[in-house]
């Protein structure tokens, strides 16, 4: 199965767009967090063989990202005027009207997460549901605001310095993958500190500066109705602001799952963590994992079939909230 890369044109610049799957499918897109595209944010999770047989069984995946963050490109001039959250927000409409998608499930990171969920809440009806993965969705805090104002001018006059690559892969991984001086890092934050070191100064400075001057959407959420399924790190910097989140969120309609021992990057540090919860996620939405549904009353994918070991936190390394999904009630 070949990937597919388009670049569409919108009012606010050229977007990439990497298709993989079968477009006749319902479409799944992602966003992924600032300095990070596709590849970084979401291997992980799409080198999981039971996450690639649910996912591309059931959706044609669609990696959006920001201007400029997408492998090859070219640098963004400097005079061109930066583009607020709002124009993100934008973005992604357009694209899905340039591939004729009416609603899409939609999974982000972070600031990815930010930005599709205040897509879903501009265009209500054309979002099936959300999986986001330690989302803000606050103002940022004046602490914040500064720390990363700081580290756009030490972009603007230094470019991305091995001191930039250590801040922002703080941001994404918990300190046990970051290693230390008598531990090496995992395999995942090296190739992760590598792609940091092919991103254009102007583009990621321009992504971060949006996501600095976001604003709060927690209103808007409390008016969403699609299923959300949110993952967060115990050890994600975003960790507080996720759960303000949920909070916002209608209880009938959203669930959390906790992943110990992880940072902001789920996707990438524990993606088999979220294969069960995907799971049950999807099949609120009639969605299955091939080979694994049928007609019996002994469907593997039952609720009350699945061993409650599985569930446990010891077995995931989850504290998992239950998913508000309608499920036939079947024998094992």
């Amino acid at each position: 199965m070949r990937l597919m890369e388009h670049h569409v044109k919108t009012c606010h610049g050229l977007v990439s767009v990497v298709v993989y799957g079968d477009q006749e499918k319902p479409a799944l897109i992602t966003y992924p967090d600032v300095a990070l595209n596709y590849l970084s944010c979401f291997q992980g999770l799409f080198l999981c063989p039971e996450a690639v047989s649910l996912l591309l069984h059931n959706f044609c995946i669609y990696h959006i990202s920001p201007p400029g963050h997408e492998f090859g490109a070219a640098p963004v001039c400097s005079n061109d005027p930066s583009p607020s959250v709002e124009d993100l927000a934008d973005q992604i409409l357009e694209v899905l009207n340039f591939f004729s998608l009416e609603s899409v499930m939609c999974m982000g990171i972070t600031a990815g997460a930010y930005i599709l969920s205040l897509f879903a809440i501009k265009h209500k009806d054309r979002v099936l549901g959300l999986i986001l993965i330690s989302p803000l969705c606050k103002a940022p805090s004046w602490s914040e605001w500064f720390y990363y104002k700081v580290v756009s001018n030490l972009l603007y006059y230094y470019g991305m310095s091995g001191l930039l690559k250590d801040r922002f892969l703080q941001r994404y991984f918990s300190k046990e993958a970051r290693g230390s001086s008598d531990v090496p890092e995992r395999d995942v934050v090296h190739e992760c500190r590598r792609l940091l070191g092919e991103r254009h100064g102007v583009s990621l400075r321009r992504f971060l500066e949006a996501i600095n001057r976001r604003h709060d959407i927690t209103d808007g959420l409390r008016s969403l109705k699609c299923r959300t399924l949110i993952f967060v790190g115990d050890q994600s910097p975003f960790h507080s602001e996720t759960l303000h989140m949920v909070a916002a969120l209608d209880r009938k309609y959203s669930a959390l799952v906790e992943v110990q021992a992880c940072g902001s990057m789920v996707t990438e540090e524990q993606p088999h963590a979220m294969l069960i919860p995907m799971e049950f996620f999807f099949m609120g939405f009639g969605l299955h994992r091939p080979g694994r549904v049928s007609d019996s009353p002994t469907s593997p994918l039952s609720p009350s079939c699945i061993s409650p070991e599985l569930l446990s936190p010891e077995s995931l390394g989850l504290k998992l909230k239950p998913i508000k999904t309608r499920v036939p009630t079947t024998k094992c």
